[in-house]
């Protein structure tokens, strides 16, 4: 979960929301949407969020007050999927808007997301708050995602986040890194943090059309054993236990990445650390 201590305290006046609001102030759905507030702004400064580029889901269904978890709809919609989803119906969502830019989520996540709720028959979803805002287009990747992580025991699992890191996309587009293990083995040896913050490596996905089905299928069957998926040609998106640990885990390979393309500039191929080195880190860190 969010550290809110971390964040209480640090909070620009324009993080404050009327009393309308159902993200309420000093409210652990507050510090929650804060948290996410907080990592879009990363994601722009990076430069990994041009114009309305990414997207943010967390379930924030144990944030809610029991006054809202019976409010009626502001609007229904139906998901386009070939089965309904079964183990997130009736969880809660804040998930960024449709053509909303990541720089305006960190200064009003409220104005540029929604929360939603997965209705009953797990093949529609409700906004009940704050406004009619639709939800990203890559809303049916991201509740495939929760719903693949909760049926499978895989609780802790709440935020989903995608983005575009410059360095990682640029790889992508060399045929070689896109072989099996090839980039987890190149990035896990670059720095020893990265075998140690993201220590299931980095799973392909050839390149599919951004929010379709299929794009949804190919990541869900590479979450099976990472918790980073790189799109070819297209981004990446981490799955963790809050959207803080997501940020992260892209954070650390984006700085592989650099480290490798910054050596390669420079004129040389980087040795890296040798694979008993970091096996090493395996026994050392106590890592699957």
């Amino acid at each position: 979960m969010v550290d809110i201590h971390s964040i209480e305290g640090n909070l620009p006046e324009k993080f404050f929301v009327s009393g309308a609001s159902v993200c309420m102030p000093c409210s652990e759905l507050y510090y929650q949407v804060c948290a996410i507030a907080e990592v879009a702004g990363f994601l722009w400064q990076r430069g990994w969020a041009e114009r309305n580029g990414g997207n943010i889901s967390v379930c924030v269904t144990d944030c809610i007050s029991s006054s809202y978890k019976d409010r009626n709809p502001l609007k229904t919609v139906a998901l386009p999927l070939t089965h309904p989803l079964t183990t997130i119906i009736g969880e809660y969502y804040y998930v960024t808007g449709t053509n909303r830019r990541m720089r305006d989520v960190a200064v009003n996540p409220m104005g540029n997301g929604a929360i939603i709720r997965v209705c009953k028959d797990g093949k529609s979803y409700d906004i009940i708050a704050d406004e009619v805002i639709m939800p990203t287009s890559e809303l049916v990747s991201h509740l495939e995602m929760h719903d693949f992580e909760q049926s499978n025991g895989r609780k802790q699992i709440k935020a989903v986040c995608h983005t575009h890191p410059t360095q990682l996309v640029a790889l992508s587009h060399n045929p070689e890194m896109l072989k099996p293990d090839v980039m987890t083995r190149l990035l896990w040896s670059m720095i020893p943090e990265t075998r140690v913050i993201v220590p299931h490596g980095i799973g392909i996905v050839p390149y599919r059309q951004p929010g379709t089905i299929e794009l949804a299928a190919a990541t869900i069957e590479q979450l099976a054993g990472h918790d980073v998926v790189l799109w070819e040609k297209h981004g990446c998106l981490a799955v963790g236990e809050d959207i803080l640990e997501t940020f992260d885990a892209i954070d650390t390979l984006a700085k592989s990445a650099d480290i490798y393309l910054d050596c390669c500039t420079a004129g040389f191929k980087p040795q890296g650390i040798a694979p008993d080195m970091l096996e090493g880190l395996v026994e050392l860190f106590h890592l699957n």
